[in-house]
């Protein structure tokens, strides 16, 4: 497990950043919005949460991670890379033909645990995990990052039910709240609001956050369970495209790969941010 302080993980968000908008741009993946929202959340995570090591990624012991907004994956191959689990070098494959660096996270990498994409799977994929280690009296622990937009589908909702029904306190539900689908606004799709009495009501101890508070996201992730016995939601307000003002809070920047003078002027301004 990593040590990073606060202004640690934030270089470290930074890079996540960087690295996701060379690699959209060169092998031609998009999703650099949904990237962007939450590259604070992964930082914190891989900055001195989660229980991993790099040396031995397949260790029975450690936290386990679900990506379940699989089309933000190249963040999370920034993060692993910026942690040692395999060369930064190899980030620059990302999308390509014969790369193990697929649009969408590939369990073929090491530190991850599960392929993903298809929305709506990742939190009942991690809830059996968090079941099965409460049946083995584990101590790991299971952290899923949810987008927003996918908590339109039933089968969220499903797993949300199932883990507090078994008290599963073991697992940690994250939701990327920036309030942008693939096609508009959460709010013009299917309202979600009032989101965290959603959760309440289904058994599940919530927090909110600025996703983009370091500082606030580790001290409630420190904290986890928030309530013994109860499966922990910790619902992070976040900014679509955060970190490039022309991206932020649009829908064009769901699917738009960043090229030209676009690309230029994105990378100009993550670069001189302090």
């Amino acid at each position: 497990m990593n040590a990073y302080t606060i202004k640690d993980c934030r270089a470290l968000a930074k890079r996540i950043r960087i690295h996701a908008l060379r690699m959209t741009s060169t092998g031609g993946g998009s999703h650099i919005g949904a990237i962007f929202s939450c590259a604070d959340i992964l930082a914190v995570l891989y900055g001195g949460i989660l229980n991993v090591d790099p040396a031995a990624p397949d260790n029975l012991g450690r936290d386990r991670f679900v990506l379940s907004k699989g089309h933000a994956g190249g963040g999370l191959y920034a993060a692993l890379a910026e942690n040692g689990f395999f060369p930064i070098e190899k980030l620059l494959t990302h999308y390509q033909d014969g790369s193990d660096l697929s649009g969408h996270v590939s369990h073929k990498l090491p530190g991850v645990d599960i392929s993903t994409g298809a929305l709506g799977h990742g939190l009942s994929i991690s809830a059996g995990m968090a079941y099965a280690g409460k049946l083995k009296e584990a101590e790991h622990r299971v952290f899923c990052l949810l987008s927003d937009g996918e908590c339109d589908e039933g089968s969220t909702w499903e797993a949300v039910l199932f883990a507090a029904h078994h008290g599963l306190s073991n697992l940690v539900a994250i939701v990327d709240y920036n309030q942008i689908q693939g096609i508009a606004r959460t709010s013009e799709v299917i309202d979600l609001e009032p989101f965290a009495d959603k959760w309440t009501a289904f058994g599940w101890a919530v927090k909110e956050v600025d996703g983009h508070d370091h500082e606030a996201l580790r001290g409630a992730l420190a904290a986890v369970p928030f309530v013994a016995g109860k499966p922990s939601c910790l619902i992070a307000r976040t900014t679509k495209g955060n970190g490039v003002s022309f991206m932020e809070n649009t829908v064009l920047w769901h699917y738009r790969i960043p090229r030209g003078a676009e690309f230029d002027a994105a990378l100009a301004e993550l670069e001189g941010q302090s």
